[in-house]
C-alpha cells in the first residue's frame, strides 16, 4: 500500500461511516450494499477508460485490473450497467423557487403571497407559464396538490403556497431522491476536484468548535437566513441565463447545484484538542 492509499483509506472510512448509518437506520443489510459498490466500481473504472480514449475491446480485462473484481463478476456486473437517471429539476420544484424568490409573487414582508388561479400576473396562470410551455398550468397545479405544496381556497380560485412542504419530511421518496441528489453532487465536486488536483468546483467549509448547543443552533439559524437571501438572488440569475441561452440558441448541455448545509454534533470526550493551549503569560515579579 503506497502513501497516498494510506491517506486515502481514513478518508473513505469517514465517507462510508453516515451511508452506514443511514443503511443500518432503514434496515437495509450488508450484501444489497455491497453489490452496489460493487457496480460503482465497474462503471468509474469503465468511465475512466471512456475518457481516457481507450477502446472496449478487451474492457473486461482491463476493468478487472483497475477493480481487483474477478473478470467474471465484471462481466456480469457490466451487463447489469445501465445509464444512471438524469437529474432534472421538477416543474414543481421550480414554480415554488420562482415564487419565493420574485416580488411580484411576495408581499411586502417576504412571504409568498397567494395567487388567483386565473388571469393577469401576479397569478399562478402566469407563474406557471414562465416556469415551463411543456406543462399545462392546470397540470402543475394538480401535481402540486398531489405533493402538498400548495393549497386551494375554499371557493378553489386562489392557490396559496405551502414553503414548509417544500422540504418534505415525511415522504421517504422524496427524502432519498434528495438525499442522494444533492450529496451525490456534493461529493462528486469534491472528489473531482481530488482526483484532477484542481478546483474545478467550488467546495469550501467553515468549521468550528468549542461551541455551546444555544450557539449551535444560533449558526443553524444565521445559515438559514443567509440561504434565503442567497436563493432569493441567484434563482432570478439563473433563470436569466437560461433565458439568454436559448435566445441565443446556446444547446442547454451542462446542469449545475449549488447547496449550502449546517451540521453540528457533541463533540466526543475522546476528540483531540482543536488547537494547543496558549500558557499564560508569565506573572510580574
Amino acid at each position: 500500500m503506497d502513501k497516498r492509499d494510506e491517506l486515502l483509506l481514513p478518508a473513505v472510512e469517514a465517507l462510508l461511516a453516515p451511508l452506514a448509518r443511514l443503511c443500518v437506520a432503514h434496515g437495509l443489510p450488508h450484501a444489497p450494499v455491497e453489490e452496489l459498490l460493487k457496480r460503482a466500481f465497474v462503471r468509474a473504472a469503465r468511465d475512466a477508460r471512456a475518457a481516457s480514449g481507450s477502446a472496449a475491446g478487451r474492457d473486461v480485462s482491463q476493468v478487472a485490473t483497475a477493480t481487483g473484481l474477478s473478470r467474471r463478476e465484471v462481466a456480469r456486473l457490466t451487463g447489469e450497467l445501465e445509464p444512471l437517471p438524469a437529474q432534472r429539476p421538477s416543474p414543481a420544484g421550480r414554480a415554488c423557487a420562482h415564487w419565493l424568490t420574485h416580488a411580484d409573487f411576495l408581499q411586502p414582508d417576504g412571504t409568498p403571497r397567494p395567487l388567483p388561479r386565473t388571469g393577469p400576473a401576479p397569478s399562478f396562470e402566469t407563474l406557471a407559464q414562465a416556469i415551463t410551455r411543456h406543462v399545462h398550468p392546470r397540470s402543475l397545479l394538480d401535481e402540486m396538490l398531489r405533493l402538498e405544496l400548495v393549497q386551494l381556497s375554499d371557493d378553489g380560485l386562489t392557490v396559496q403556497l405551502q414553503p414548509e412542504r417544500i422540504t418534505p419530511t415525511q415522504d421517504d421518496a422524496q427524502m432519498l431522491g434528495f438525499l442522494g441528489a444533492n450529496v451525490g453532487d456534493h461529493l462528486a465536486a469534491a472528489t473531482a476536484n481530488v482526483v484532477h488536483r484542481d478546483r474545478r468546483h467550488f467546495e469550501q467549509a467553515i468549521y468550528a468548535d468549542e461551541l455551546s448547543e444555544s450557539s449551535a443552533a444560533a449558526l443553524a439559524d444565521l445559515a438559514r437566513a443567509h440561504w434565503s437571501r442567497l436563493r432569493a438572488e441567484l434563482i432570478p440569475q439563473l433563470e436569466q441565463l437560461i433565458a439568454a441561452d436559448q435566445a441565443a440558441g446556446r444547446p442547454g448541455t451542462h446542469r449545475a447545484r449549488l447547496g449550502l448545509f449546517t451540521y453540528q454534533e457533541p463533540e466526543s470526550a475522546d476528540d483531540p484538542p482543536a488547537a494547543v493551549p496558549i500558557p499564560p503569560p508569565p506573572s510580574a515579579g
